[in-house]
């Protein structure tokens, strides 16, 4: 789909995680501000045709009709296409939260706005700020299914679209976060605070930038008129009272409306909407002239404009024609009706202040001021949610003033209201539609505790994107694995399953074409931290069957969903297994830097000074055909009773051998790092190296043989080929009778070639390492046993092409066949009967390695020859 592939390059480009998160909740708050934007011209225009309609015609025929005609089509559009809509918006928007399967898409947001144009401009009391809630938590729904992710970020979007929903209805970011923390998600986790709060403030900032003032507040005239005095305080108290009785009684009104409406008038949604806006425009009609605009009424109020009469009218009013509109189902929102009565009630409360006090020569505070304060502390009563009902009157008005009246009477409306019918009025709306949420957290499992890198697969098997297609192919003959990740420099570039190759078998491509050109670009991937239940979500929804870890671009692991199972079996099997202590880390005491100028690290652990000079020169030719620069570290063993940060050590010694690479990169003008190491433990100490400096290849000295039971390397080798994050390059170097010093040639080197995807690693290390002889001749082979037919020599062949055509050498290859019992035995025959003077071998995890696990294969060909031996290992992105 081309918006899938459009995002998956956004996707690309915003890497790491935290930048397509900013650029997820930038983008949320845009569409939120469009949609509240669209969702309020729409009702200003038809509630305007309609109030200047009501002039020209009688208002008896005009309020009424309008209110039928809009309501029918109103509830047929939700009754037909999404009955998701019904109703605020904000319960279903926590529902949803909540994990319970409710519709949150692009359809029900359409039908959100259209269906709330319909029914909030025809007249009825109701407000769009739920329904911008929904509107815009359905959009923020879709983009996260057009952005492969995991639920638990789909809910954080999700709240992020709610929350910038109401910031851009009222322009008040803030209580667009608050809400989304007190009321809908009650998460207060950084990650969730952060994208509400970017979402919320780019929403607010579009919808003032295009919509203006969200309620039309004449802040200019509030400004000026507010005010509070110690005395005043009694009164709020009386005013935070009368609100939580009065808003317990609403919630209770509102639930009672909704049980009238389906069971005693047992209509369809259209006939039950169309009876709604029918008697509100009857019971308008016959209301004063300000009445028909519920916007122009509020502000009467917030101004000092109305009498007491007009205040008592508009509470009482407001408060049935509210319960008439909403028990029908129409798609609107308590927010604008729970400001209004509540600004009605504080006015009351006021004008009553001032009555009682001014007989007695006491300054008494304006009702202006307690309409305000009145709005915030019903807003409360009836939403439960009382810092967000103080803030979002502080942000619409920004007036210190009332700070105090404002908590005041909301703590005071939330304490009366929660005495007298506790909960949330969304909840009760969800418990009355068969729905409760539960309160306590959920028991975890184990795949919400353990996390991608806990069960991943370290070791993975891939493929180099510049391998050709045959090869490809032969690699998954030998393998059980239905696909591979596909890595250029250690990077993930892509995914080739045995899918792709069945789609372009039949387009007759050359053999020779390299896996990037037919393999899946930007595959789905998960991060270390993904919890195994994102896992899943991912698995299942894009039906895969595997998902490459990667931290950043950097292929680290790979899940698949026999991991996940075999997680849940040892947790079913109490395999908990308790982690060793590690040793204290190594401390480096010595260290010299060069200019980072290559585009990879090659490390150099040197300890013997007969080795060391012969190591590093292979270490620079590899370096310099690579454009790599080169780390050189000399490790210092002390006693485990001494702290490796606090022991005194001599590195006069360290620091001449050290001096030896010094010396060679300033010859071929490489860069060249050094340090010196104190630890406990030689290969941690390496280990630490390879991750500290980001290392790319590790080249080390091996003696060829062990004799320690269990080992196959010796303890630093077997440790560092095991764990070590990058390619890995042993060398054993040879030795003649007439000197026990290593004294390699490096003239005749012998390549026995097993197949799997990282035999082509001793063919990419060739080139380099032949610069070291004078006259290379290069011998490519594979060995098959006497009862076997003649092997397939297609694979050495074509490694022959690939190596003459991506290097253009002059030395001499050939690919020949040896006929053996084992692999080791035909090796030693061939180096005893025809001299070479080096043997590669290319090692992988289903190749030889795996056979040098069971069968000891490099030790077996180091003890059975005197020449130089090099074992190549591809990187395993542990």
């Amino acid at each position: 789909m081309w918006h899938l592939s459009i995002l998956q390059h956004f996707r690309q480009l915003l890497r790491p995680q935290r930048r397509l998160a900013i650029f997820e909740a930038c983008l949320i708050g845009l569409v939120s501000a469009l949609g509240a934007v669209l969702l309020k011209t729409g009702v200003g225009w038809l509630g305007a045709w309609r109030v200047q309609t009501s002039l020209l015609l009688p208002a008896w025929f005009v309020l009424p009709g309008i209110g039928l005609t809009c309501g029918l089509l109103a509830g047929w559009l939700v009754e037909r296409v999404a009955p998701e809509t019904s109703g605020s918006g904000i319960p279903q928007v926590k529902a949803v939260l909540a994990n319970v399967p409710i519709a949150l898409d692009l359809r029900v947001a359409l039908v959100k706005l259209v269906g709330g144009i319909l029914a909030l401009g025809s007249g009825l009391a109701l407000g769009r700020e739920g329904p911008t809630v929904q509107l815009s938590a359905a959009l923020a729904s879709q983009l996260s299914r057009w952005f492969p992710t995991s639920p638990d970020h789909r809910r954080q979007l999700i709240a992020a679209g709610a929350g910038a929903g109401l910031a851009a209805a009222f322009n008040t970011p803030i209580a667009g976060v608050l809400f989304v923390v007190e009321e809908l998600l009650q998460d207060f986790s950084g990650f969730t605070l952060g994208t509400a709060i970017l979402a919320s403030f780019i929403g607010a900032v579009v919808s003032r930038l295009l919509g203006g003032r969200s309620l039309d507040l004449n802040l200019a005239l509030t400004a000026s008129k507010t005010n509070f005095f110690v005395q005043d305080i009694p009164f709020y108290l009386v005013l935070g009272i009368l609100a939580g009785l009065l808003g317990a009684l609403f919630n209770r009104g509102i639930i009672s409306s909704l049980t009238v409406y389906r069971r005693s008038l047992r209509f369809g949604l259209p006939a039950r909407v169309g009876l709604a806006g029918l008697v509100s425009g009857v019971i308008v009609a016959l209301l004063p002239l300000a009445f028909r605009d519920n916007t122009g009424l509020r502000e009467i109020l917030i101004t000092g404009e109305a009498s007491w009469s007009i205040a008592a009218i508009a509470f009482f009013s407001q408060f049935i024609l509210t319960l008439v509109a909403y028990g029908s189902g129409v798609p609107g929102g308590l927010f604008a009706p729970a400001l209004t009565l509540g600004a009605a009630l504080g006015y009351l409360v006021g004008i009553g202040e001032h009555s009682l006090l001014l007989p007695l020569g006491i300054q008494s505070g304006l009702p202006i001021t307690f309409a305000l304060a009145g709005m915030g502390a019903f807003f409360t009563a009836v939403a439960r949610v009382p810092i967000t009902g103080i803030i979002i009157v502080f942000e619409m008005t920004t007036d210190f003033n009332l700070v105090l009246p404002l908590m005041i009477g909301s703590v005071t409306s939330y304490l009366v209201a929660e005495k007298l019918v506790p909960g949330s009025l969304y909840d009760k709306l969800l418990e009355w539609n068969g729905i409760t949420l539960k309160k306590e957290s959920p028991t975890e499992g184990i795949i919400t505790k353990l996390t991608a890198k806990d069960v991943m697969q370290q070791q993975v098997e891939t493929l180099d994107a510049e391998m050709p297609l045959d090869e490809a192919m032969q690699a998954f003959a030998r393998s059980h694995h239905r696909g591979f990740p596909v890595v250029e420099d250690s990077k993930l570039v892509g995914i080739v399953t045995q899918s792709d190759l069945l789609k372009i078998r039949d387009r007759n491509l050359a053999n020779d074409i390299s896996l990037k050109e037919i393999m899946t670009p930007v595959p789905m991937t998960v991060t270390p931290i993904h919890t195994l239940s994102n896992v899943l979500y991912l698995l299942d929804r894009y039906q895969i069957s595997r998902l490459p870890v990667v931290d950043g671009r950097k292929l680290i692991g790979i899940i698949t969903r026999g991991d996940i199972i075999r997680a849940e079996a040892d947790h079913l099997n109490c395999d908990n297994r308790t982690p060793k202590l590690r040793p204290q880390p190594s401390y480096v005491v010595y260290q010299t830097r060069s200019p980072s100028t290559g585009s990879g690290r090659l490390l150099v652990p040197v300890a013997n000074p007969e080795t060391a000079g012969i190591l590093l020169l292979m270490a620079a030719a590899i370096a310099r055909d690579r454009h790599y620069e080169i780390d050189c570290v000399q490790v210092m063993l002390i006693p485990r009773h001494s702290s490796p940060s606090e022991t005194q050590v001599r590195t006069a010694k360290s620091r001449r051998l050290l001096r030896q690479a010094e010396v060679l990169a300033k010859k071929w003008k490489i860069p060249l790092h050094t340090q010196i190491r104190v630890t406990h433990d030689v290969a941690q100490a390496i280990l630490e190296t390879i991750n500290e400096q980001h290392i790319d290849l590790i080249l080390m000295g091996w003696k060829g043989n062990t004799s320690t039971p269990g080992r196959i390397f010796g303890s630093v080798v077997d440790t560092i080929i095991r764990q070590a994050t990058c390619e890995v390059v042993l060398v054993k170097l040879g030795k003649t009778p007439q000197s026990p010093i290593p004294n390699p040639q490096f003239n005749r080197w012998l390549v026995p070639m097993a197949g799997g995807p990282n035999s082509p690693l001793a063919i990419k290390l060739l080139p380099a390492l032949i610069t070291l002889g004078n006259d290379p001749q290069i011998r490519l082979t594979q060995v098959f046993k006497p009862s076997e037919l003649k092997p397939d020599m297609s694979i050495s062949e074509q490694a022959i092409r690939h190596l003459m055509r991506r290097r253009k050498l002059s030395s001499t290859v050939v690919a020949l066949p040896v006929q053996a019992d084992s692999v080791a035995e035909g090796v030693i025959n061939l180096v005893n009967t025809e001299g070479y003077d080096v043997v590669v071998l290319g090692a992988s995890r289903e190749g030889l390695l795996q056979q040098a696990i069971q069968g000891n294969i490099p030790e077996a060909i180091a003890s059975g020859v005197e020449i130089t031996v090099i074992l190549v290992r591809g990187a395993i992105h542990k």
